[in-house]
């Protein structure tokens, strides 16, 4: 037997924190070491934090990199274990994103990543250059390109991110040249369910080229991307170990290398695979022998042993209920976005939430809390304030449903009216437009931006941080005021859609038996800017509206082709009713654009997000001749 216990660590990093970044990971390095870890893995980027963005233009930004990779080796150099780090170099113009082998106190090779994904939040191609197949360089007088490291416990493969996402990436080429364990270093962000694809990926990798792989995500939230963290170890395609998301740390487990060979001799089809690669020319991967670098202690590590100590029964099952791994994966993202941006960005001192008594605000609110129990426990509500800004809409029911959940969870609350401000401004607009009336939706805004002009003045005065309460399906369709509940500092729940909002109440309802959930949720959504004012009777149902906008900006139909599948979805909704409804979504939709490029920096939690830096890249200015039928 060849026995290696591999470690996976999480480390909370921030972009530019170059020092504070690898200060974390010696902690977790010397942890692993004195754990008799053999072979430790970090995250893509771990030094620089990621995503950099353009700041890896910025020579002194890449180059501030690599006294502390070295820092980094020398205060590791008498530890009995090797580690894959993630940093950038600059090379011959180019900047590369690299997976750094580091043991016995140097820096032993660098292997650049060769995937570049620019999709979706991802912009790499924009600042860093590719590796190559056959690439064999020097940098620093270290090994960079594409090789395997030779150590005394087998034959490493690293590799970055989005390599392992390619069924044409590197790994193929160097488990065809020998490699066993293929080393993976990844940032890749949270998105609702996608960890359930990740472990799918991984297994199939590692059974299609019959290696082990050892897979290392990020940590932590930078600019509205979250990272969940959590890690992967899989031989052969059968799932080892699966390290916890959203906290720091690091978790290790022991592997047979043997075992992963032997298994690659009983696979007919990958053998016969790699000699078709051979005979059509494949080129082996050059191997680096670290063999005198570092000398491994594995003499004390033991044979793993199966639940149950049994080969044939299967272990405890530790998967949470569908509903439960859902709402609380998503709701320890958003918590983890809000306390990172809270943190990390050292600007702030408190958070502050505008409620109105209805469902976006209490979830907003919730999710800060979340994060305030675990940055204050002893005192999580004095991280809050918490204002209610009444106007002669706003409803006893909203107010007591405010005041209720704000007590419930230590929240200071102060209920400040602006019915005397609308007055003058109401009278001051109606000054300005002379013989024109002021119209009902102007009256509905002024209320909106008197509310979100009193928490900018608080947050000047007290360094707090303005949280934004709208949710994705109200501002997808301009449900929402320029300058007023559009605003804020960071938009929390803009990402979510309504439908979610409300699934995640009743969950928490359930969880948690907040009377001040209970009350919000006994109300009709609505904003109460206007009497009787209900959201769903001014749009249309939550479920349709959250349906068309999926439908149109997801999947990219068209509003006859959104017609078709809605009716499938929605039989006991007539045609023609429906049919209006989508006309109401793609005319709102388009002509909202200018709106949400106005909103502030959101959390990002999937692939459909309203963010026109990240995400949903559309024009403002554009024509809708093409949305109709010919």
């Amino acid at each position: 037997m060849r026995l290696v216990k591999l470690g996976l660590a999480s480390v909370n990093t921030t972009v530019g924190a170059f020092s504070k970044n690898t200060d974390r990971a010696l902690a977790q390095a010397k942890k692993m070491a004195a754990d008799g870890v053999t072979l430790g893995v970090f995250q893509e980027q771990l030094i620089a934090g990621y995503p950099a963005e353009d700041l890896v233009q910025w020579q002194g930004f890449i180059d501030r990199q690599w006294p502390e990779l070295e820092r980094f080796a020398r205060e590791t150099a008498s530890l009995p274990t090797v580690f894959v780090v993630g940093v950038g170099i600059a090379w011959q113009g180019l900047r590369l994103n690299c997976a750094a082998v580091v043991a016995g106190g140097r820096v032993l090779g660098l292997v650049p990543k060769e995937k570049l994904p620019t999709y979706s939040v991802f912009y790499e191609a924009r600042t860093f250059g590719r590796g190559q197949p056959g690439m064999a360089e020097t940098h620093r007088g270290v090994p960079l390109g594409d090789y395997l490291f030779q150590f005394d416990f087998g034959l490493v493969a690293p590799e970055v991110c989005e390599d392992i996402w390619s069924a044409d990436g590197p790994m193929r080429r160097r488990t065809y040249s020998g490699a066993e364990l293929v080393v993976n270093l990844s940032a890749s962000p949270f998105r609702l369910g996608f960890v359930e694809t990740r472990r799918e990926l991984i297994a199939t990798r590692a059974a299609d080229h019959q290696c082990t792989i050892a897979y290392c995500n990020g940590l932590g939230s930078n600019d509205g991307l979250i990272f969940d963290g959590g890690g992967f170890l899989n031989q052969n395609g059968r799932h080892v170990m699966e390290t916890p998301r959203f906290q720091e740390g690091y978790a290790a487990a022991v592997v047979d290398l043997d075992r992963t060979l032997r298994l690659r001799g009983e696979a007919t089809t990958w053998r016969v695979d790699r000699e078709a690669w051979v005979t059509n020319g494949g080129q082996r991967v050059p191997v680096v022998d670290c063999t005198a670098a570092v000398r491994t202690r594995r003499e004390a590590l033991t044979y793993p042993v199966p639940p149950h100590r049994s080969f044939f029964l299967p272990g405890p099952d530790q998967r949470r209920p569908g509903r439960e791994a859902l709402c609380e994966d998503l709701l320890d993202a958003l918590a983890l976005g809000v306390g990172d941006y809270f943190e990390k960005t050292r600007a702030f001192k408190v958070l502050g939430i505008a409620l109105s008594g209805g469902r976006d605000s209490l979830l907003t609110l919730l999710i800060a809390h979340r994060y305030a129990k675990k940055a204050r426990r002893e005192d999580p509500g004095s991280l809050i304030r918490a204002f209610y800004m009444p106007s002669r809409y706003s409803s006893d029911a909203t107010s007591d449903a405010a005041e209720t959940i704000a007590r419930e969870l230590g929240v200071p609350f102060q209920v400040v009216s602006i019915d005397e401000a609308f007055e003058r401004e109401r009278a001051v607009a109606q000054k300005m437009l002379g013989d024109k009336p002021v119209t009902a939706i102007t009256e509905q805004n002024i209320q909106a931006r008197l509310r979100a002009q009193r928490m900018w003045n608080w947050s000047n005065s007290c360094g707090g941080l303005f949280l934004q309460t709208g949710n994705m399906s109200e501002k997808s369709v301009g449900y929402t005021t320029i300058g007023g509940d559009l605003m804020g500092a960071l938009a929390v729940i803009a990402n979510v859609p309504k439908t979610v909002v409300m699934y995640l109440l009743d969950y928490l309802q359930e969880t948690t038996g907040y009377e001040g959930i209970k009350k919000v949720l006994a109300k009709p959504a609505g904003p109460e800017l206007a009497h009787n004012q209900v959201g769903e009777e001014e749009l249309m149902p939550f479920p349709v509206l959250d349906a068309c906008f999926y439908l149109h900006a997801g999947e990219k139909l068209t509003p006859a082709e959104m017609l078709q599948a809605l009716t499938a979805m929605f039989p006991e909704v007539e045609a023609a009713r429906l049919g209006g409804y989508v006309e109401k979504f793609v005319r709102l939709f388009h002509q909202s654009i200018y709106k949400w490029v106005q909103s502030p920096l959101s959390l990002h939690i999937g692939n459909l997000d309203l963010d026109r830096e990240r995400a949903l890249q559309l024009p403002v200015v554009t024509g809708t001749e093409w949305l109709r039928e010919g």
